[in-house]
């Protein structure tokens, strides 16, 4: 079963079990799905790119709930976070720290990067190997450590 058909799936059973979070959180996936698949002139997403969807629909979720915590806002702060679990759901397992380390290493060493000019070179290299498994900025951070 395909990520987006499972997604699919997933919206039913949040109608019948009347979870209101749930079924909004992914009918905006999927509205976002949709709307890549207009702009891409596109019948049908494949799992990379509905994983590439869940994964930018959480870091908007994470941003928004960072602005919400600074702000006061506990209300719209625990919506953010609801609707972010959800999300999370979809996304692989989130590599840690050592791991993201690792792989950023195995791509400067396959990349033959030297140093921060070539940062453009590593992530075209990296960023297939790790979609959706680490947020862009724990990327960037990581590489810009082992790029001295």
């Amino acid at each position: 079963m395909s990520l987006m058909e499972q997604i699919e799936k997933d919206v039913i059973a949040a109608m019948k079990s009347k979870d209101i979070v749930k079924l909004s959180t992914l009918r905006m996936l999927k509205s976002a799905v949709v709307n890549y698949l207009i702009h891409a002139k596109k019948d049908k997403a494949d799992d990379p790119e509905v994983l590439g969807m869940v994964a930018k629909q959480a870091k908007q979720r994470r941003e928004s709930l960072e602005i919400f915590e600074k702000a006061g806002r506990k209300d719209l702060a625990d919506q953010e976070k609801a609707e972010l679990a959800i999300l999370e759901d979809y996304l692989p397992r989130q590599l840690t720290d050592e791991e993201l380390r690792v792989e950023v290493r195995n791509a400067i060493r396959i990349s033959g990067a030297a140093g921060p000019s070539d940062m453009g070179k590593l992530i075209k290299i990296l960023m297939p190997a790790i979609q959706g498994k680490a947020d862009g900025k724990r990327v960037q951070e990581a590489v810009k450590t082992l790029l001295k």
